[in-house]
């Protein structure tokens, strides 16, 4: 091939239209993302933007809305058991999965109902 896909830039996940101030609380407060400003020319499709590491996890505006229950981002946690805990502190139902040998990870749904995953860092893959 004359190309290479080299990394990705950023994953997108959807959420109802007018629902920011519920994405930075989830995103932002709890998961500990940092909120970046979107373009100026995007700004008025709504929505909110975040940052971990060099990655970035946007929440798109979707109407008719419809959250994504199989298809989802996963990442690394450095504190693992200490995120859990937290999630666990504010009632998020954390559901662990043993499936794959040698990693640990467990599964949450942002308060959009999109499915997220969340793997320990150093896990094996």
């Amino acid at each position: 091939m004359a190309f290479s896909i080299s990394k990705i830039d950023h994953v997108q996940v959807a959420a109802p239209k007018g629902n920011e101030e519920q994405a930075r609380k989830f995103y932002g407060d709890l998961l500990g993302m940092k909120e970046v400003e979107k373009p100026e020319p995007l700004k008025s499709r709504g929505g909110v933007w975040f940052e971990f590491g060099a990655f970035q996890l946007h929440v798109g505006v979707e109407e008719p809305f419809s959250p994504a229950k199989k298809a989802h981002p996963a990442f690394f946690v450095n504190g693992y058991e200490a995120l859990k805990g937290q999630l666990d502190s504010e009632g998020i139902d954390v559901k662990n999965d043993a499936s794959i040998p040698g990693v640990e990870r467990f599964f949450v749904f942002d308060p959009f109902g999109n499915r997220l995953e969340f793997l320990k860092e150093g896990s094996v893959k």
